[in-house]
C-alpha cells in the first residue's frame, strides 16, 4: 500500500470522516429503533461499526493519528463493559498493528540512514514488518555480529503527518471523548503535541534506552534491549520475545496478571529515582512478560526528565488524603497551585473527591479491576455529582501534567490485567513524601 499520506487535506478529510460516519450511523440507528429494533442491539451494532472505522482510519492514517489512538486504548477500562468490546478489540489492534511502508520506501530510507551498504551491517534482515509502532514499523535481522535485534523504521513523511494529524484531532475531540469517556482528551493531545518533535528524531529516543538500559542493567525485574546503532530514523536493538501484555490481557493466567502487574508497577515508580526519567508512552504493546519471569520494557521514545525523582509532592498528598487531614491537604494543594489562591473549594470537599483515589493503598494488596476503574470515571465525570464539580475546581500544574497523564496510563493497564498488586509497599519504597 501508499506510505503516510502527506498532504494536510487529504488527511483532513480522512480524519473528517469519523465524525461525519459517526452521524450517519447514528441516524440510521434511529431508523432501526423506529422499525421496532431494540436499543441494545442498535447501540451494538453502531459501536462496532464506529469502532472498525476509528481502526480503519487511524491505522491507515498512522503518524499522529495512529499515536493518538494507542494512547486512547489504555482508557478503554473505564468504559462501560456493555460498550467498550468493540472499542477493546480495535484499539487494542493499534497497539501492534498498521499497514507497512512499501519495499521501494523501506530500502529507501535504509540507504539513507545506514548508508547503501546497510546489508553488510546484517547478516539476515527480514523485510517483511512484525510490529508497527506509532511513528514507525520494527523488522526482526540478525546483526553482523550474530545477535537478534529489532530495526525501528520511521514511516517516510511521518513528521509532516504527525503535526497535521495533532491539529486535526483536536477539532474532532468532542467525538473521542463520547466514545472514551474515561480519557480526557484535549489535555491528552496538546501533551502528545509538546512532545512530537523529540519523538521523530530516534537518535533521542536511543540516548534514553541507553540511560534506561544503563540503569537497570543486571537487574532481577526489568530488562532493557540494549541500543546496537542508531540514526534519526532508524534505530537497531537488541530483539526480546517474550509474551505481550496484549496476551495477558485476553488470556493470561492469575499468575501472569498479578506477576505483570507487579512488575508494571515497579518500574513505573522506580525508574525517576534510579534513572532521573519516566517512560511516558504506557500501553500494552511497550510492555513483554520475559520466560524468566523479567519484565521487558521497549520504546523510549516519550519520556519525562525527572532529575530529583517523583515530586514529594505527590507522595505527601497521598499520605493526607489516606489519614484524612483534610485542612493540611488543603492547605498543601494551594502551596503548589493545585488549588487557585480565591478558590471557594471547601477541603472536606477536596477530601471527598481525592478519597477514593487512594484506594489502592488502604490496604496491603489492592485488586484493579475494570469495574473500579469504570466507577472512578462515573464518579468524577457525572455532570450532577459534587466530585465533578470539585474536580472541575481543581488545577494541574503543567509540570505534573505528565506524570498525571503516564500514571494514569499505568493504572489503565493494571485495570487491563485485572491485577492484584501490593501497591502500598512499592509506593512506600519508591514515591518521596509517602512515608517520610
Amino acid at each position: 500500500m501508499n506510505d503516510v499520506p502527506r498532504r494536510a487535506a487529504q488527511r483532513t478529510v480522512k480524519l473528517a470522516s469519523l465524525p461525519l460516519g459517526a452521524a450517519g450511523r447514528m441516524a440510521a440507528g434511529w431508523g432501526k429503533r423506529l422499525t421496532g429494533q431494540d436499543a441494545e442491539s442498535v447501540s451494538a451494532d453502531f459501536s462496532a461499526r464506529t469502532a472498525e472505522q476509528l481502526f480503519a482510519v487511524l491505522g491507515q492514517l498512522k503518524g499522529g493519528a495512529m499515536k493518538f489512538g494507542q494512547a486512547l486504548s489504555v482508557f478503554e477500562a473505564a468504559v462501560p463493559d456493555e460498550l467498550a468490546e468493540p472499542y477493546r478489540d480495535a484499539l487494542s489492534k493499534l497497539q501492534t498493528t498498521s499497514p507497512p511502508m512499501s519495499e521501494t520506501s523501506l530500502r529507501r530510507t535504509l540507504d539513507e540512514q545506514l548508508g547503501n551498504g546497510w546489508r553488510d551491517r546484517f547478516a539476515e534482515f527480514d523485510e517483511s514488518p512484525t510490529a508497527a509502532a506509532s511513528i514507525g514499523q520494527v523488522h526482526r535481522a540478525v546483526w553482523h555480529d550474530g545477535r537478534d535485534v529489532a530495526v525501528k523504521i520511521q514511516y517516510p513523511g511521518a513528521d509532516e503527518a504527525l503535526r497535521s494529524d495533532l491539529r486535526q484531532l483536536m477539532r474532532f475531540s468532542r467525538l473521542f471523548q463520547s466514545l472514551l469517556p474515561g480519557a480526557e482528551v484535549k489535555p491528552l493531545l496538546r501533551e502528545l503535541q509538546d512532545r512530537m518533535v523529540e519523538e521523530l528524531d530516534y537518535r533521542t529516543e536511543a540516548d534514553n534506552q541507553r540511560s534506561f538500559a544503563a540503569a537497570f542493567e543486571g537487574d532481577d525485574l526489568v530488562h532493557i534491549p540494549r541500543v546496537v546503532a542508531s540514526s534519526p530514523k532508524v534505530m537497531v536493538t537488541e530483539w526480546v520475545s517474550g509474551t505481550p501484555f496484549s496476551e495477558i490481557i485476553n488470556n493470561g493466567s492469575r499468575e501472569q496478571r498479578d506477576r505483570a502487574g507487579r512488575l508494571l508497577s515497579e518500574f513505573h515508580f522506580s525508574s525517576p529515582s534510579r534513572v532521573g526519567l519516566l517512560h511516558a508512552d504506557p500501553h500494552p504493546g511497550n510492555f513483554q512478560l520475559l520466560p524468566d519471569g523479567r519484565l521487558a520494557v521497549i520504546d523510549f521514545g516519550a519520556i519525562a526528565r525527572l532529575p530529583e525523582g517523583l515530586p514529594r509532592t505527590l507522595g505527601r498528598m497521598l499520605r493526607l488524603a489516606l489519614e484524612d487531614r483534610a485542612e493540611e491537604l488543603m492547605e498543601l494543594l494551594r502551596d503548589d497551585r493545585f488549588v487557585q489562591t480565591d478558590s471557594a473549594l471547601r477541603a472536606e470537599d477536596v477530601q471527598a473527591y481525592l478519597g477514593p483515589f487512594v484506594d489502592p493503598v488502604r490496604t496491603e494488596t489492592f485488586h484493579f479491576t475494570r469495574a473500579w476503574l469504570q466507577w472512578q470515571a462515573d464518579r468524577v465525570g457525572d455532570l450532577r455529582s459534587p466530585d465533578f464539580r470539585t474536580g472541575r475546581s481543581l488545577n494541574l500544574p503543567p509540570d505534573y501534567l505528565l506524570i498525571h497523564r503516564v500514571t494514569l496510563g499505568a493504572t489503565g493497564i493494571l485495570c487491563q490485567l485485572d491485577a492484584e498488586v501490593a501497591a502500598r509497599e512499592i509506593i512506600a519504597t519508591w514515591q518521596p513524601g509517602f512515608v517520610d
